[in-house]
């Protein structure tokens, strides 16, 4: 249910798109920058801005937002039940019911003509045009060298079809089932949705509008913790194969010498313990060679200060083998996921919106929405085989095999008697009880 923070507009700007603005938020500070630069934007205001609260479930109070008078009125608050970012994203559009759908990340600070800019996108696009992505900047200290954790973030700017700033039509989303939930992070699930809709058939732009992506603060184990999106990686490969990376434009990273500096590392004690000294010392020589190859990478491009080398020197020791638990957690996980085809899935009840339109959505013990898979064709679930288009079935009666009809229908008169089965008498055609004529 959502808790709207004023009442939307029944009808778009006039003379402008058909817009609105999903903001998935942990509550971060930051949010109000966003929606202040928001309501500053020259242009056509969006219809609706929704703000999708994913923070944990134990954090009941309501999200402390500050809305500028210009959004007064335009903007309401959806629960995301802390489900991830995909997640988010799925209730934050399917709480709004406006042709274009565009998705800012709660960080990001829109351009001083964002509005104006996007309506220009929106113009130019062509009618199978699923979405047109903004022009993200990543600001950089001018006066030293930038971190490792700031070259990962001015990544962005390179990103192909990120979140921090797309618009999608929401025909498009409805097609292709929106974002899978089955990526809980914000990392790849924009990837994944722009190859299902490149597969069905839609084009995916790049606009003129711009937004900034500032560098956000935090600590010197964020490198280990980000290693979870190794498991992403691998329903990526499990959902698209093992070429998305060149689809997507997704540099490739460091997986595969992860795995082996922990291999080697793991090795070494295992092999002096077995009584193998010279095979011992080459693995530890690769692990030592590996560690250090992969620190002086991180270390030389930045600012070399006292505390980004002893970072660097710590987390370069732990992220190899952190990899390698992500990546190995995410080949069971994932060891069941299917391939994605470019088929049709089959419609989905929404969640209810703010409106009241008595829509909705299948919600787990925990009283939040389940989890939403884009799938294909509807399948039986006990055989597996796909239901073919206007057919139907119905369930086997108990007992052992198939249950064989007794009788065919035929166009005009009485049933016709099946043939008998191999080995059994026809039983079609008995004499009635108590008729001996």
């Amino acid at each position: 249910m959502s808790t709207p923070a004023g009442t939307p507009a029944s009808t778009p700007p006039s003379g402008g798109p058909d817009y609105a603005v999903v903001v998935p938020t942990l509550g971060r500070p930051s949010l109000d920058a966003c929606l202040r630069a928001l309501a500053d934007a020259e242009g056509p205001p969006p219809r609706r801005v929704v703000v999708v609260d994913d923070r944990p479930l134990q954090d009941c109070t309501p999200p402390a937002v500050r809305v500028p008078e210009e959004l007064r009125g335009t903007v309401e608050i959806v629960p995301g039940c802390a489900a991830g970012p995909a997640a988010a994203r799925n209730a934050g559009w399917r709480a709004a019911d406006e042709e274009w759908i565009a998705f800012l990340d709660d960080d990001v600070v829109p351009g001083p003509t964002w509005a104006a800019d996007l309506a220009a996108d929106l113009a130019a696009a062509g009618p199978r045009t699923a979405g047109v992505q903004g022009r993200v900047s990543v600001p950089l200290p001018t006066d030293r060298r930038p971190t490792d954790w700031e070259r990962v973030t001015a990544g962005l700017a390179d990103a192909r079809w990120i979140t921090a700033d797309m618009a999608y039509r929401r025909a498009a989303l409805e097609e292709v089932g929106g974002f899978d939930e089955r990526f809980p992070r914000a990392f790849r699930e924009d990837a994944d949705l722009a190859l299902r809709l490149l597969d069905a058939g839609w084009t995916l732009t790049t606009g003129g509008r711009r937004t900034e992506h500032p560098v956000r603060p935090v600590d010197r184990w964020v490198s280990v913790r980000t290693q979870a999106g190794n498991a992403d990686d691998v329903l990526m490969n499990r959902l698209h194969g093992r070429d998305w990376w060149g689809r997507a434009g997704a540099p490739r990273g460091r997986l595969p010498r992860h795995l082996a500096v922990t291999a080697a590392g793991l090795a070494a004690p295992v092999l002096a313990a077995t009584g193998r000294p010279r095979a011992a010392a080459a693995c530890a020589g690769l692990w030592l060679a590996g560690t250090a190859e992969f620190a002086l990478a991180r270390v030389l491009p930045g600012p070399r200060t006292r505390e980004e080398v002893m970072t660097m020197a710590a987390t370069s020791v732990l992220v190899p083998p952190a990899a390698t638990a992500h990546w190995l957690r995410g080949l069971l996980r994932h060891r069941r996921a299917r391939p994605w085809t470019a088929a049709r899935p089959r419609p989905r009840p929404r969640r209810p919106g703010p409106a009241g339109n008595g829509r909705t959505r299948p919600e787990r013990p925990d009283g939040c929405p389940a989890p939403r898979v884009p799938s294909g064709p509807p399948r039986l679930a006990r055989t597996g085989r796909p239901v073919r288009p206007g057919g139907s079935w119905r369930p086997a009666r108990a007992g052992r095999g198939r249950a064989r009809p007794r009788s065919a229908p035929t166009l005009s008169g009485p049933p016709r008697p099946s043939p008998a089965l191999p080995g059994r008498p026809d039983r079609s055609l008995r004499r009635p009880a108590g008729n001996k004529s």
